[in-house]
């Protein structure tokens, strides 16, 4: 228990986002909340997930983009994340 509260205090959100077990993890829970009709904790993986997404598609560029364009897809990429949020919140009934 010790190893998995160290490495939770060091790491960072970008490098847990690129390990296999967290990602593991998360797509076990997703599953999991699709299955058990947990409609809020799915959501909630969603919205982390393609945020996570989003801003790693933005830094991929590695300065080959301008800033202007790095943030029209940061903009765009995160309005899409919440329009799809708020399409499964507020738009379709249960």
């Amino acid at each position: 228990m010790k190893e998995i509260i160290d490495f939770l205090t060091t790491a960072r959100i970008m490098d847990l986002a690129g390990d296999p077990r967290v990602l593991f993890l998360f797509a076990v829970v997703f599953v999991l909340a699709l299955l058990f009709r947990w409609k809020y904790t799915a959501l909630l993986l969603l919205g982390i997930s393609g945020t996570v997404a989003v801003i790693r598609y933005t830094n991929a560029s590695g300065g080959d983009l301008s800033l202007d364009k790095n943030l029209i897809s940061f903009a765009g990429g995160i309005l899409v994340v919440a329009v799809v949020l708020i399409y499964f919140l507020f738009i379709r009934g249960d």
